[in-house]
């Protein structure tokens, strides 16, 4: 299924329930707390809306967030998921990112490594990951920046760096806002950043750089185009 299929399929979804409900864009765009030109946009399969607004668009329309891909056909959790690896050595931080995705109900595999120089070795398939050669990268890395063996300044410069890597997304997570090594991370190339601890509210703000198609199937099935991630900032409520 490709991603405009998903989002044709997703539109229709909250369409349909929208009629069983008896109620209008205008109605089902104020009780989401979006614009209507936003959900108008996302029932012609047109936008390709974040966690956030599905999560809000479910509520408004009185069923559950995993019910709506349901309809589509399309399962959360299938095959062809996108991976997720964070790159964290505390425990504690771990922990509050998986209980941040759960919350979020993003529910793609989640993989952890430790150390600055086992996550190049799992994202280039080499050392101890060498068995996942056959394996696609991860799609998107969370990265800490604080990391033993290798920083994470020097993770993210060796995988932007790297042609068969550059293009996947990578999130910073920090201690502070005003860490020093922020503006080098924009600079490789990293997509934005968490300040830890990761919990819904910040993880929430990150959602909107996450696609639907990001979140549940890569849209063209190759690492050589990077999709469409960014939501338009003058549109996105």
């Amino acid at each position: 299924m490709t991603a405009v299929e998903l989002k044709l399929l997703l539109g229709n979804a909250i369409k349909e329930q929208r009629y069983a409900l008896g109620i209008s864009q205008e109605e089902l765009a104020a009780r989401a707390g979006l614009h209507r030109t936003y959900v108008s946009e996302v029932e012609r399969g047109e936008r390709n809306p974040s966690i956030t607004s599905i999560e809000k668009l479910a509520q408004a329309l009185e069923v559950s967030f995993t019910s709506l891909f349901e309809r589509t056909g399309q399962p959360l959790g299938s095959h062809d998921a996108v991976e997720i690896l964070l790159v964290e050595d505390n425990p504690i931080d771990v922990e509050l990112t998986r209980n941040a995705f759960k919350k979020a109900q993003i529910r793609n595999a989640l993989h952890v490594v430790n150390d600055g120089e086992t996550a190049l070795d799992f994202v280039f398939a080499r050392g101890r990951h060498a068995d996942r050669l056959k394996v696609r990268p991860p799609q998107l890395i969370l990265l800490d920046l604080n990391l033993p063996r290798k920083s994470g300044l020097e993770v993210l410069r060796e995988i932007k760096d790297d042609g068969r890597t550059q293009n996947i997304p990578v999130i910073i997570l920090t201690i502070s806002d005003s860490d020093r090594d922020i503006n080098e991370c924009r600079r490789l190339g990293a997509e934005t950043y968490i300040v830890k601890p990761v919990n819904f509210q910040n993880f929430s703000k990150v959602t909107t750089f996450l696609s639907l198609s990001w979140v549940l199937v890569e849209p063209d099935g190759t690492l050589s185009a990077r999709p469409d991630m960014m939501e338009p900032r003058a549109t996105t409520p």
